[in-house]
């Protein structure tokens, strides 16, 4: 896949294409075919700070850690996206998420990985 502004991390999406975060700022989603499905900048209007690990959770969202803004963000496939983590983080680099709703975040700024719970059941 050619023409990407510095890529950082990647992750599959569960149609069997994937998702890559750069570093200028965006993060995009391709197709199986390696087709540019979307940018989440301009899909929901988001702006990032320095957007760095990613995953897709078992409902099809894509999250995303921004390392500049200390935030973790889901970006649903419908409607608008949602802050998971606006506190506590110093350096989140890298995200992993559980089909039991747990999200894993790697703080490279505190030399750890922090875990959190963003749904009340699993599906």
């Amino acid at each position: 896949v050619p023409n990407l502004q510095g890529p950082r991390y990647i992750c599959p999406a569960p149609n069997g294409g994937f998702v890559v975060s750069e570093e200028c700022g965006d993060v995009k989603v391709f197709t199986s075919r390696r087709k540019l499905l979307c940018s989440l900048s301009s899909k929901y209007g988001h702006r990032f700070g320095n957007p760095a690990g990613v995953c897709v959770d078992v409902e099809g969202s894509i999250l995303v850690a921004d390392e500049q803004r200390h935030t973790v963000h889901l970006f649903p496939e419908h409607g608008p996206p949602i802050c998971l983590v606006s506190a506590g983080l110093r350096k989140p680099v890298g995200v992993a998420c559980s089909s039991f709703g747990h999200l894993f975040v790697a703080d490279a700024g505190e030399n750890c990985v922090k875990v959190f719970k963003y749904r009340v059941r699993p599906p």
